[in-house]
């Protein structure tokens, strides 16, 4: 076996090597999440972690680990053996570091049918998995935020319940599962799903050295370890054990070690400040404090050992501030009627919740306010401050004269890395291709994921059936036969996965309105983002607008990013809402889509205020005759809708988005709670 890479080895990377030291003196820190770009020796450090880890006491021959101080949490053997009181005594074993690869199945992780046994015996017997061999130790992912869901899923019950139980294939057992869990990951090949990225308890920023004599040092080093790794791991063996020697005397400090009760109101203030959800972030913050403490040698901890982790406690976790609420209208002016409303469209969107005479930079202030500051900024993605807004025509007039509306074209928002589509698994055999949407398939291209008794007879689960028929072989057995008799009963077929491409429609108002603080601008940077993931992902992403009379598809169902480019950037914006020409145009091109791929999974998203004033030419209003299309449109099961709701919150709002969000049985949000990346989100949560 090679030797590992040392840990006091690896230059740079402080902060990751700090939080997996202070989980090795506690694991019940949580974990260690390291993101960083490729190449910066996440996997490297973690696994060089290995040479530093202590020795454990556990029950002697037990497969799993237990831990003689925790009888309560003895596997099955160990408590029928101690109710017995046939316990073999106890052993010391190193801390085990278990790798989990991504193509792990749920039987490597999870254990199952020992089939040797079975064969032989005829006896049903649990074979122990990978969660088992990593009792009280570690387990390693690489590229975490690829690894598949029903494998996260697995994780994240053995994380919340310690208790690793099995039954099926006639078998029923249990053992405990404690375990730290590192993951790296790279975020430009995807983010992590929010529930796995809550349970790291630490969070770490991985970056290339940017000092040059470090990274010739860096060659240096690694030029060494591949010409004689033995010789290069005895330069740094004094070391090894000072460190290996400093973190046994930590765990054995850590119990003794005291938090301050003026302290742990200081760590809540911190939490309360950074508007984490939930309490796990306290929790980290304290545990890793009191480790820092022991890791140093000390007994209590300091302000100063809560800020040096602060940030790997919290870094994940941060969320902006919630928006204040509508200001309340003033009493005594009398609410206007919605005709004033339809009149002046363009007034009420370029100063939807300003005082009677506001000053143009108290408005740029107040917004500010409202966002949280400068600090709260999207990273990667940094809108435009609008300037005072020009005036815009007025819809209604513009078109009765017979004059061409006043257009703009706004710029397209500067793009956003957008974040891992993640859907769970779908019950309906697709056949399509893509990269994106994980779906189970009849076709044989896809991952085999587990077994079952039905599905293609001539896509045989061969493991699966021999370990159906292992326990019968006894029975079964003759002279002359095969070694192994396999019945009808003992048939299992392959159950497979794959990823599939989906479709995103934008149904996008293009009236005056939309001009209005640059609300365009972000919808542009926000469809060109999908549309960079979506040509990474295979995804089909299509834009229609509606303006003036008529709607248009300003985007074809493409993935050609230069086509999309272009098309934006040019897209105008002014005029009036033709709302029902608008969605009778996005149900077309969701139909052809659906017609050309039955197994794609559409979703429109529509960005409009809902004041549809042109219609069809039909006898109905034209909001009525949008609402009457628009609740035929939310009967197909097939597509899926979002309405993001641009009106402004004003003094008199009329909810006309909200009731084309009910009538096409679809998700509603208002623009003003949303920040272009959520548009993103969202798509994220409906295409599921």
């Amino acid at each position: 076996m090679r030797p590992l890479f040392p840990f006091s080895a690896v230059l740079g990377q402080e902060e990751m090597k700090l939080a997996l030291i202070l989980n090795t003196i506690d694991p019940g820190i949580g974990g260690v999440l390291a993101r960083g770009e490729k190449g910066t020796a996440k996997s490297t450090t973690v696994r060089a972690l290995a040479g530093l880890l202590p020795t454990m006491e556990t029950v002697r021959g037990c497969p799993f680990g237990c831990d003689p101080a925790r009888p309560w949490d003895y596997c099955d053997y160990c408590l029928a053996a101690s109710q017995n009181g046939g316990l073999a005594g106890f052993a010391e074993k190193t801390v085990p570091v278990v790798d989990l690869p991504l193509n792990a199945t749920e039987d490597m992780l999870l254990g199952g049918l020992d089939f040797s046994k079975a064969v032989k015996t005829g006896q049903k017997a649990f074979m122990p998995g990978l969660l088992a061999r990593a009792n009280r130790g570690f387990i390693y992912v690489d590229e975490v935020n690829l690894l598949d869901d029903h494998l996260v899923d697995v994780l994240l019950d053995a994380a919340a319940s310690g208790v690793n139980t099995l039954e099926r294939e006639g078998i029923s057992f249990s053992h405990p599962s404690r375990f730290v869990l590192v993951g790296t990951m790279n975020p430009e090949e995807g983010e992590l799903r929010p529930q796995l990225l809550d349970r790291f308890g630490l969070c770490v920023e991985v970056a290339g050295e940017t000092d040059l004599a470090l990274r010739v040092d860096l060659m240096r080093a690694r030029e060494a370890f591949d010409q004689d790794p033995g010789e290069f791991k005895r330069a740094y063996e004094d070391s090894e054990l000072k460190t290996a020697d400093t973190l046994v005397k930590a765990r054995k400090l850590w119990s003794k070690v005291r938090l301050p009760k003026r302290l742990k109101g200081f760590i809540s203030s911190l939490c309360v400040e950074n508007h984490v959800a939930g309490h796990r972030a306290d929790l980290a913050l304290q545990r890793a404090a009191l480790a820092l403490a022991a890791y140093e040698g000390r007994t209590e901890v300091s302000e100063e050992d809560i800020s040096r982790v602060a940030a790997m406690a919290l870094r994940h976790r941060k969320r902006d501030a919630l928006p204040p609420p509508p200001p309340e209208p003033p009493r005594n002016e009398p609410e206007q009627g919605e005709e004033e409303q339809d009149q002046n469209p363009p007034e009420e969107d370029q100063q939807p919740d300003q005082p009677d005479q506001p000053e143009p930079q108290n408005e740029d202030q107040s917004q500010d306010d409202d966002q949280g500051g400068e600090d709260d900024n999207l990273e990667g993605f940094d809108l435009p401050q609008p300037e005072p807004e020009p005036e815009e025509p007025k819809e209604d007039q513009s078109d009765d004269q017979g004059k061409d509306p006043v257009e703009q074209v706004f710029e397209v928002g500067q793009t956003f890395k957008v974040r891992k589509l993640s859907p769970p698994r779908d019950r309906k055999l697709r056949r399509g291709s893509g990269r994106r949407s994980l779906t189970r398939t009849a076709q044989k291209q896809g991952r085999y994921v587990k077994s079952a008794l039905y599905g293609d007879p001539t896509d045989l689960a061969l493991d699966a059936t021999l370990r159906a028929a292992a326990p019968y072989q006894l029975s079964r057995k003759s002279d002359n036969g095969p070694l192994i008799k396999i019945a009808s009963q003992d048939i299992r077929l392959k159950v497979r996965e794959k990823r599939v491409g989906n479709f995103l429609l934008f149904l996008v108002d293009a009236s005056g309105s939309m001009g209005a603080r640059a609300r365009m601008t972000a919808t542009k940077g926000a469809v060109l983002s999908l549309l960079l993931d979506a040509y990474q992902k295979r995804d089909k992403v299509s834009m229609v607008t509606f303006r003036g009379k008529e709607a248009d598809v300003s985007l074809p169902c493409t993935n050609s990013i230069e086509l999309a480019a272009r098309l934006l950037e040019d897209l105008p914006v002014g005029g009036r809402t033709p709302l029902s020409a608008g969605l009778l145009e996005a149900a077309k091109q969701v139909s052809l889509q659906l017609a050309k791929d039955p197994d794609i999974r559409p979703l429109v998203l529509v960005l409009t205020d809902g004041k549809a004033n042109t219609g069809l030419g039909q006898d109905k209003p034209p909001h009525e005759e949008a609402l009457a299309l628009a609740s035929k449109m939310g009967r197909d099961e097939r597509v899926r809708y979002v309405v993001v709701d641009t009106e402004p919150q004003g003094i008199v709002c009329l909810g006309l988005a909200l009731k084309l969000s009910q009538a096409l049985n679809a998700d509603y949000f208002k623009i003003e709670d949303l920040k272009a990346e959520d548009l993103v989100e969202i798509a994220q949560r409906k295409n599921q």
